[in-house]
């Protein structure tokens, strides 16, 4: 697992990143449009807070900062068997056309068990093994383009448990960023949920620059934390890509002393696995020294408190669940004490929370 942690922060506790949320606050519909959600901005430095609209978000940046987005696209993963009675939610696909999958009413004599999918359907699928971890080896009848347009129209969009609509519109149309275009998570990248075509338009003429990675959010991001000491926690690892075209953009802006304000902790733990120092020894701060290398792997990258940013200067970010290694990423921007407060702060002000609550803007 990739992470720089003092020694001095190794044993932090799980329940040091807890805190009280009223239910009432968990966002269960996303604001219309999309960038009329709330903004908080917090100054990492002065430790001020301000409040504003996300509609606003030009107002707070400037012609040398970089925005860097995961352009992700969430696909309908979760498909249903026996009459609704079971499910099989879709991890990822395997190089030999096989899937990786958790299911839910599979039975203890699973193996080799052919599975059905919807009346009158062409899917079927075998079961070909249980793996270590509890996840499930499964081949379908149906490859490629083919199953792809099966899932566009009998699978369901996957939504964290919190969101409690049935609304299969709903889900669709609002559960993905406007910018989204490869497929491949089962869970979004909330924090791009706020940008509409307006407001990226504007930031463009204000000469803010937007450039694109990919990180393929996996089953890790439903999964709590489950250990008591955070640094025993593993990450499960997930697809990343940053093309050479936009890696060289990226270090430019960076030498140039450009401020990376990643929109997301997606984007942004794929900013800083991504990149390689010159040197254990050099110091991080010089920008020099470090690298943005084009690549396409597995990141199972984990920051907290103690871990040295390498490459990203600032994040946009939604507000996150108790004890999530995603509130445990923002507490190392900003440190936990104060990351906590401004929670406090957000839920004295009524911010929404989660997936289609408010933003915020660390920099």
């Amino acid at each position: 697992m990739e992470s720089i942690h003092s020694d001095k922060i190794k044993k932090m506790k799980l329940t040091l990143f807890d805190y009280n949320l009223p239910k009432n606050l968990i966002a269960q519909k996303q604001v219309k449009p999309r960038d009329h959600s709330r903004l908080l901005v917090v100054g990492r430095k002065t430790k001020k807070l301000k409040h504003d609209y996300f509609y606003n978000l030009d107002k707070y940046l400037d012609e040398n900062d970089v925005l860097v987005f995961n352009d992700s696209r969430v696909f309908p993963a979760r498909i249903k068997f026996d009459g609704g009675k079971g499910e099989i939610f879709l991890l990822r696909e395997m190089k030999n056309g096989n899937w990786e999958v958790m299911g839910k009413k599979l039975g203890k004599n699973f193996k080799f068990q052919i599975l059905n999918f919807k009346i009158n359907s062409k899917l079927q699928a075998q079961i070909l093994k249980r793996m270590p971890d509890g996840n499930y080896l499964i081949k379908f009848n149906l490859r490629g383009r083919k199953f792809r347009e099966w899932l566009e129209k009998y699978g369901e969009t996957p939504l964290p448990p919190y969101i409690k609509t049935k609304d299969s519109k709903i889900i669709r149309n609002n559960y993905q960023t406007i910018y989204a275009r490869a497929d491949g998570s089962v869970a979004a990248p909330t924090a791009g949920f706020h940008f509409t075509k307006e407001l990226m338009s504007k930031l463009r003429k204000k000469g803010v620059a937007m450039e694109f990675v990919t990180l393929h959010v996996g089953q890790g991001t439903f999964l709590p934390v489950k250990t008591d000491n955070i640094e025993e926690h593993k990450m499960h690892a997930e697809f990343a890509i940053i093309d050479k075209e936009t890696a060289k953009r990226l270090n430019d802006y960076k030498k140039a002393g450009r401020r990376i304000i990643a929109v997301g902790t997606t984007s942004c733990r794929v900013l800083e696995a991504m990149t390689s120092e010159a040197g254990e020894s050099s110091k991080l701060s010089e920008v020099s020294k470090v690298c943005l290398k084009a690549r396409e792997k597995e990141v199972n990258i984990f920051i907290y408190p103690g871990y040295n940013f390498k490459f990203v200067d600032g994040i946009v970010t939604n507000f996150h669940l108790p004890k999530s290694t995603l509130l445990m990423l923002v507490a190392a921007l900003t440190g936990r004490e104060f990351i906590l407060e401004v929670y406090r702060q957000a839920i004295k002000k009524k911010y929404r929370f989660y997936s289609f609550g408010d933003g915020m803007l660390i920099k």
